[in-house]
């Protein structure tokens, strides 16, 4: 497929740049793919739509200040910046560092900006020379391996006080304390993503209490949204893409939970492309679902044969992006573009802060 099969023409101002005051007052848009029909509905409605004996999976991933600002050691600082919103306020900056994955050891791969006058060997320092980064070379995927190292206080709790949400880009504001609380699921439990799962923000939870007792199960997997989610697609055929590898677990509960819906029958609902990826990628492995711990690049594009999930709850992607490319081929990308048409039409938000759509 071509990669201007997934293009889209969005007005700006339906980019949603703040949440809702209240999570689950989000819009809904409802896609029955063998009806071939869509309705309005609002996310507070989805009690009501499941049936009793769903199961939906969660990703309970964790969201942690990975965003750094700072500068070279022994290089004076410059006043970069002060004209670009997100880091305008920072006007002594000037490296920007986002954390993706740890090694161990301290070791981390990061994304350096700008990245051409960092060289192997350099240090990088945050804060009042509080935490500082020791390049130690390049990644195959032409990210730094960087080893960080704290004074007076654990690395952690340095990136807990120096570090920022790392929010998307086409919200063009930087980030301030309320998106601490505000892009991060209200189940995030285990700590190591660098953007939020956005199809959980709309949870609160009086509302899982309520699809518990309607009878609707609910589990949690894990999988660390890193930057494979997101790397843009540069190849005009879609096929050549290959996605960066993301951090996954499948607890035993889990699997087992997993499992018996599928024995049974039920449906296993999505919560959101992560959601997805996991468990179609364990399946595909394992010919089943099983418990475990691992990497996966899975990219799934229209023609995927789909193992686990009869339903997916995700919010609205960016044009070309490999989320829309999942959804579509899950929906179909005539019936998901007709369903993007009909909510510019009608004025929904879009994108991590946006509404949803639940495709069934």
């Amino acid at each position: 497929m071509l990669l201007s099969d997934f293009d889209y023409p969005l007005p700006a101002e339906l980019i949603a740049q703040r949440p809702l005051g209240e999570r689950d007052a989000s819009r809904m848009l409802v896609l029955d793919r063998k009806a071939q029909t869509l309705q309005d509905r609002t996310f507070r409605d989805l009690p009501q739509i499941l049936d009793a004996g769903d199961l939906l999976v969660l990703n309970n991933t964790k969201v942690f200040p990975a965003r750094l600002l700072g500068r070279r050691r022994g290089i004076r600082s410059q006043r970069l910046g002060k004209n670009n919103p997100r880091i305008g306020q920072f006007l002594k900056s000037e490296i920007e560092m986002l954390l993706s994955q740890e090694e161990g050891g301290g070791v981390w791969n990061a994304m350096v900006r700008p990245g051409r006058k960092v060289r192997t060997g350099e240090v990088l320092t945050f804060g009042n020379d509080e935490l500082e980064a020791e390049v130690l070379g390049r990644t195959s995927q032409g990210m730094r391996r960087v080893r960080l190292r704290a004074r007076e206080a654990s690395v952690e709790e340095k990136l807990n006080e120096l570090g920022h949400i790392p929010l998307p880009p086409y919200l063009s504001r930087p980030d301030d304390a309320s998106d601490r609380e505000s892009y991060q699921t209200v189940y995030a439990k285990a700590t190591g993503a660098i953007a939020a799962p956005t199809a959980g923000l709309h949870f609160t939870p009086r509302l899982l209490d309520e699809l518990r007792v309607r009878g609707i199960e609910v589990c949690e997997i894990t999988l660390h949204v890193g930057p494979g989610t997101f790397r843009p697609v540069k190849s005009s055929c879609v096929e050549d893409h290959k996605m960066d590898a993301e951090r996954y677990e499948v607890s035993p509960s889990a699997a087992a939970t997993i499992r018996q819906a599928l024995r049974q029958d039920r449906r296993v609902i999505a919560t959101g492309t992560t959601c997805t990826r996991t468990l179609e990628h364990v399946a595909r492995v394992n010919q089943t679902i099983v418990s475990e711990a691992g990497e996966t690049g899975l990219f799934i594009t229209p023609g995927f044969p789909f193992r686990v999930i009869n339903g997916l709850l995700t919010n609205f992607h960016l044009p070309r992006s490999t989320p829309l490319m999942l959804a579509a081929a899950f929906a179909g990308l005539e019936f998901l573009f007709r369903a993007y048409r009909h909510a510019i039409e009608k004025h929904y938000r879009f994108y991590s802060y946006g509404d949803c759509m639940l495709i069934l």
